[in-house]
């Protein structure tokens, strides 16, 4: 994302170089700018990293591409980013998945922490526990007392193993005390299709892909996941209001290749912030039923990010999800 060469430091003259990193990083970025997106173009990270993208790049000066690199549950992209030179030009948009989940459910995958650096969150979002119209519940307490009437019978989908809707109902099943049988798919779509036909009960979906469908009346929204609820679906309560202490939120995030000078970060994350504080940024955020990010320093966010990482790492040892 910046481009502070010794090549373009010595063009300016060797004066140049005795000036602190703080005041060469306000060079950055001397070139385009790649946001690494781990899924393929037309998903939510990708979506959205083009509206960054495109609100950003004027601010700046210089063109923000979206570089799609699927596969793996986004760990493919964020490979590719690890391995770049650190230099804050290439950055990874990421899911938090990626670097939270992603460490513990896949065999091989590289230590996210350590592979980062974490510059600065750009949104928040969660999660609704969606079922079949024809599902005797109205509530969340209620299909969990279909759930103990029926041990084992109850099923949900998921996008994957690891992913968090995938966690999301592992949780609720813990917390509310009941079995329900896990069945993973390839993609939120396909998951979602399934319970909209009635072959799967529930899915904690993404609100995208979910709330047309709610709207529409194929599909019976009964909670959803974050502290509070959401401006899309006002009339849903959070699974907390509901007695089952389970909150679960996803969120987007800036990374760059660990080693990238911190003056480069820095300048990164205070541009990003100020790109984030245009109307536009918050109206799109709204039309993917996303939330603006908390307001937290690269130091908090950093640390946020770790903490996450842990808790999650304790939290799949206990649920006993996996390894693929």
């Amino acid at each position: 994302m910046i481009k502070i060469t010794r090549r373009g430091a010595l063009a300016l003259g060797s004066s140049t170089l005795l000036l602190p990193s703080a005041v060469r990083a306000q060079a950055w970025p001397s070139g385009p700018v790649s946001f690494v997106v781990g899924y393929a173009a037309g998903g939510g990270a990708d979506i959205i990293a083009r509206e960054l993208a495109h609100i950003m790049s004027p601010a700046i000066g210089q063109q923000i591409v979206v570089d799609n690199k699927g596969g793996a549950a986004g760990s493919i992209g964020l490979r590719a980013v690890a391995n770049a030179k650190p230099d804050g030009q290439t950055l990874f948009y990421a899911v938090s998945t990626n670097v939270i989940i992603n460490q513990w459910v896949q065999k091989g995958m590289i230590d996210t922490l350590a592979a980062l650096a974490p510059i600065c969150q750009t949104t928040d979002y969660q999660y609704v526990l969606a079922v079949n119209p024809k599902v005797a519940a109205k509530s969340a307490a209620e299909l969990v007392a279909l759930a103990k009437k029926e041990p084992d019978k109850l099923t949900f989908s998921s996008s994957g193993v690891g992913g968090n809707n995938h966690l999301a109902g592992a949780l609720f099943a813990e917390a509310a005390g009941i079995k329900i049988t896990h069945v993973p798919y390839k993609g939120t779509g396909p998951a979602l299709a399934d319970v909209i036909s009635g072959v799967i009960t529930m899915n904690f979906s993404s609100l995208p892909p979910a709330v047309g469908q709610i709207k529409a009346g194929n599909l019976k929204a009964l909670a959803v996941t974050g502290e509070k609820r959401v401006k899309s679906l006002p009339d849903v309560p959070t699974l907390k209001e509901q007695g089952i202490d389970v909150v679960v939120n996803g969120w987007h995030g800036l990374f760059a290749p660990a080693k990238t000078p911190a003056a480069i970060l820095d300048k990164i994350d205070k541009d990003t912030k100020q790109a984030m504080k245009d109307p536009k940024w918050e109206k799109a955020l709204a039309k993917d039923g996303l939330e603006p990010a908390p307001d937290r320093t690269r130091a908090q966010f950093a640390k946020f990010v770790a903490d996450e990482h842990a808790f999650w790492g304790k939290k799949l040892k206990e649920l006993k999800v996996e390894m693929q």
